[in-house]
């Protein structure tokens, strides 16, 4: 196998990705799926720690547009994070990869809390990480939560698995004649105002030099491809 293209990386999942034919919710056999591509990343030597997102059960902007209060709703969306979490962690751990499931919000018998030293220690061992609950504050993304937490844990690239297979200039479901970029820089990502990433997320990414590589989890075997560089998708860069 060739040499990766990064030592560790952050894989920042949606909670979408779980939804797999389901209307709502976990669909158990799109999580097993995404948790033996996981092992495989796993096996190549690379670290690997993935942010989990929660829109599959609940999303903190949905309850708000239906008169939830906004902390009240950013809540319960980083806690549909964590639930997803508990998911993939069995599912990795059933095909024998070692887990450790790290939330931000304090929940002692579920989750470990985030501790750098501790979560650096875990990946040095050879141990994937499953962030949950964002940063475990109302008002911030998960987007947002992941590219503080790689540059945390000095991650190499964020890699962001989508349902398309890049970034494009328009929507290409609507649009025939968007562009896929295959290279673009954060402040261009931030000028066009394309969706890749929220804007704190970008600024954050660029202020620090973090690559995202934003590539299609639908087709088989993207994520080691990512990890091993080979041209799948955009780099922003």
């Amino acid at each position: 196998m060739p040499k990766p293209a990064y030592d560790r990386v952050l894989l920042k999942l949606s909670g979408e990705s779980l939804l797999g034919r389901e209307p709502y919710g976990i669909h158990f056999p799109t999580t097993q799926a995404i948790a033996q591509e996981i092992k495989e990343v796993h096996a190549s030597g690379v670290e690997i720690a993935i942010m989990i997102g929660g829109g599959n059960i609940f999303r903190g902007v949905r309850g708000t547009s239906e008169g939830v209060e906004r902390v009240s709703a950013d809540q319960m969306g980083l806690l549909a994070t964590v639930m997803n979490g508990i998911a993939l962690q069995d599912a990795l751990e059933k095909i024998s990869v070692p887990t450790r499931h790290v939330s931000a919000v304090e929940i002692r018998s579920i989750a470990e809390p985030f501790i750098r030293r501790r979560v650096l220690r875990h990946l040095e061992k050879g141990r994937v990480i499953i962030f949950s609950a964002g940063l475990g504050s109302p008002y911030f993304t998960t987007d947002t939560a992941s590219a503080l937490r790689a540059l945390e844990i000095k991650a190499g690239a964020i890699l962001k698995a989508t349902k398309v297979d890049g970034i494009y200039s328009a929507d290409p479901l609507k649009d025939k004649t968007a562009k896929r970029f295959h290279r673009i820089r954060y402040i261009d990502v931030l000028k066009k105002g394309l969706e890749v990433m929220d804007a704190t997320a970008i600024s954050l990414c660029k202020d620090n030099k973090l690559p995202i590589i934003v590539f299609s989890l639908m087709k088989r075997g993207n994520i080691l491809k990512a990890v091993m560089g080979e041209d799948i998708g955009t780099t922003v860069y």
